[in-house]
């Protein structure tokens, strides 16, 4: 079982070290954790029955594939990352890298192996990189944990945490309402509820949890909304011109708050990076120099609930994470002592930026508790942080 007082013992135990300057420390292997890029949405992301007054604007491609603007912003993107990798000693800001020193790895979902392929044409070009990913229907237990039954989940042990982390699913609704008042608004449907109704309630299925109600109605459409925004789609087209970016934002605390329910209760960190973070901590201990995991929105959560940090971005609500946000996890070096220390950071693109297929790139450093003020020893992080994950 896993103790909800092991946040607070991983700050006694990760000592906060001083004496490590900037200067002094380099990168000597760094982990990625990253959402997919720009997509369609899912089959039934816009649940059915909910009411609008004009139809959704059509996309160019099918449902949940990553469109050409997504696969060119993370081209860009992955070009930006390998300059920062490059500023910090991990490896050449060009050419190909060295064999062996990188690894790429997709879950098995196209838009996850698409979106990896579309990053390394950007990260190495004509270097010809594999992306390695299991076949569907196989579910990848670094990605898909639950599905996988990578570990002795309890759906009943984890409804109970989620009500106790959230107050239950009416209280997260209420806390949501001005949102969803907003929500109404742009999907126009006139008197009443544009959502189709349900009582906001959490459930326990088979090796899985079960959501319904308002938030989990409401949460695919706001992101929707958004992709519409990073795709580029005319503003009129975007919430049928109704929602700006500051709204958007605002909407984006409804996607967020799925995430409070299926990733940052303890209990559900545990299970939902139990093998990614042990896929991190042995990547970092004798791993390649530089590992990219491209998968989903729940597993960069889900990692950063883990971490026992939130994710701030600019241009989005706290925890919602957009197409290609990542969590960078380094190894450090202090070429001084020869210490070795660890530093997380989330890195975004704003959405304009998305939007436009511009390079600017947003690095907010991650405090994991115990390191207000500098870098952990890693030792005493790695062993902290795998006493939270689950098996």
């Amino acid at each position: 079982m896993i103790a909800r007082g092991l946040l607070a013992a991983l700050a006694l135990l990760i000592p906060a070290v001083a004496h490590a300057a900037p200067g002094d420390l380099v990168t000597e292997r760094a982990v990625l954790v990253m959402r997919h890029g720009i997509r369609a949405p899912l089959d039934g992301e816009v649940p059915e029955g909910t009411r609008t007054d004009r139809p959704w604007p059509v996309w160019g491609v099918a449902q949940s594939v990553v469109t050409p603007h997504g696969e060119r912003a993370l081209e860009i993107v992955a070009e930006t990352d390998r300059r920062l990798l490059a500023s910090r000693g991990l490896m050449d800001a060009g050419g190909c890298p060295k064999s062996g020193s990188v690894s790429f790895i997709a879950n098995t979902s196209p838009r996850a192996i698409a979106s990896a392929v579309a990053y390394v044409r950007g990260f190495a070009p004509q270097c010809d990189l594999a992306v390695s990913h299991l076949d569907e229907p196989q579910a990848d237990p670094i990605f898909e944990p639950l599905r996988a039954k990578a570990t002795a989940f309890d759906a009943q042990a984890a409804v109970a945490d989620i009500n106790r982390s959230t107050g239950g699913m009416a209280r997260l609704a209420e806390h949501d309402r001005a949102e969803l008042a907003l929500l109404n608004r742009v999907l126009g449907c006139g008197e009443g509820d544009c959502l189709p109704p349900a009582a906001p309630a959490i459930a326990a299925r088979g090796h899985d949890i079960a959501l319904s109600g308002p938030i989990r109605s409401a949460s695919g459409i706001a992101q929707v909304l958004l992709l519409q925004y990073l795709e580029g789609m005319p503003t009129d087209q975007v919430g049928w011109g109704r929602i700006d970016a500051a709204g958007l934002q605002r909407l984006g605390r409804l996607h967020a708050d799925l995430f409070a329910v299926y990733t940052r209760p303890p209990y559900m960190a545990a299970h939902q990076a139990s093998a990614l973070g042990r896929r991190i901590l042995d990547t970092l201990d004798h791993g390649p120099a530089f590992e990219v995991l491209m998968g989903h929105d729940t597993n960069v959560t889900a990692l950063a609930a883990a971490l026992g940090v939130d994710l701030p971005a600019e241009g989005y609500a706290t925890n919602d994470v957009p197409p290609g946000g990542a969590i960078l996890i380094e190894r450090l070096r202090d070429v001084r002592s020869g210490l070795r220390y660890v530093r997380a950071s989330y890195r975004t693109q704003p959405p304009d930026t998305l939007r436009g297929l511009g390079a600017q790139v947003s690095l907010t450093p991650l405090r994991i508790p115990g390191c207000v003020m500098a870098p952990c020893r890693y030792d005493a992080f790695a062993a902290a942080f795998g006493q939270r994950l689950a098996k």
